[in-house]
């Protein structure tokens, strides 16, 4: 009798660990994602960087050496304008502000500055520790150096002014990349995931997830993950990219996601 006590409280007190680390893990929505559209993609652009502006896609790469950042007509692919990035520095995130546009580089806390019309370079600016994705919000840019923590930025001076500590049911969201503000909300890839973060940027807690393996390329490359994210805001359109995929995807979100393993993984704090 006092054996089959003791597999009954057992059995009880796992079912009650199972429960916790559902309701924990289950707190926070995840969606699939269905494709308004494709369009073509440059199957050799490692994509940090992504943003729509005037009609036309700009879309900044990584790698040392071969980093550049292009303004493409995403109806049909055709690169309308394009600067390169001399070794070593690494591309990583480009964002619109004013009449410039700013890019951040990975690990050389060094920043560029363009103008619009020619792709001139303008000035120069330093941040520590490192560069990721980058939006604004119309008053601040906003940075991702792979940390939990987002930074808002003064365009004038790109000094930190605040920062955002990122969290889903209370745990640190680490690996935050490229980065959109979309509706009030700031979209981020986490790097190595298939995940989709939508942040209110008010408290820093992730509202739901957005899961775009559907429309992931099927590889074993650990390189080719989605990244990047732009937003027609006339058009209430929202387009999503990865390292070297082919395609480029208008997206809209789909239903109801069950069982994700990576949103568990984030909403349980674990590793």
């Amino acid at each position: 009798m006092k054996r089959i006590l003791l597999a009954v409280v057992a059995l009880a007190v796992i079912a009650a660990g199972v429960w916790f680390f559902l309701l924990r893990s289950s707190g926070i929505p995840v969606y699939a994602v269905t494709v308004a559209a494709t369009h073509p993609h440059d199957p050799t652009a490692f994509t940090e960087g992504l943003f729509f502006k005037d009609g036309a896609l700009y879309e900044s790469t990584g790698e040392a050496g071969t980093s550049y950042i292009r303004k493409v007509d995403p109806a049909t692919g055709k690169v309308l304008q394009q600067v390169d990035l001399p070794a070593p520095y690494f591309g990583e995130g480009i964002v619109p502000f004013g009449d410039k546009l700013y890019q951040v580089t990975w690990q050389d806390k060094t920043g560029f500055t363009y103008n619009f019309k020619d792709f001139a370079l303008g000035d120069t600016f330093s941040y520590t520790g490192e560069g990721w994705g980058m939006t604004q919000n119309g008053k601040n840019i906003i940075l991702s150096d792979g940390t939990p923590e987002l930074r808002f930025l003064d365009p004038k001076t790109m000094q930190t002014v605040s920062t955002l500590k990122v969290t889903a049911n209370g745990c640190p969201v680490e690996k935050l990349n490229e980065l959109e503000w979309i509706d009030g909300e700031i979209w981020a890839n986490i790097w190595q995931t298939n995940l989709i973060a939508r942040i209110d940027p008010a408290s820093g807690q992730v509202k739901s997830f957005l899961d775009v393996s559907g429309i992931a390329p099927k590889t074993d490359d650990p390189d080719i993950v989605p990244n990047g994210i732009a937003y027609d805001e006339a058009g209430k359109r929202t387009f999503v990219v990865g390292k070297r995929w082919p395609q480029l995807f208008e997206i809209k979100q789909g239903a109801a996601v069950n069982d994700n393993a990576d949103a568990a993984k984030l909403t349980a704090c674990s590793k």
